[in-house]
């Protein structure tokens, strides 16, 4: 069974403190902690933690970007 995360629970995932860095996207939740580009949490305007669906359109590639990161759970709220 897949692990579930509310917003708030995906917060805490933001690369501080040696804790993994999550992102969410169209309702799954991704770790993209060994991305160079999500240094200290943040990928140019972007926080770690948060649900970036909303977000992907205004970035210069598609959603082809979360395929080589790995499904650890999904967005519940």
């Amino acid at each position: 069974m897949a692990r579930t995360f509310t917003r708030d629970e995906l917060k805490a995932f933001d690369g501080t403190g040696g804790k993994p860095i999550y992102a969410a996207y169209k309702g799954k939740v991704y770790d993209v902690s060994t991305s160079p580009l999500w240094t200290e949490g943040q990928h140019f305007e972007h926080l770690a933690g948060a649900d970036l669906t909303d977000e992907l359109a205004d970035a210069p590639h598609g959603e082809e970007v979360f395929e080589s990161f790995l499904v650890v759970g999904e967005l519940v709220d």
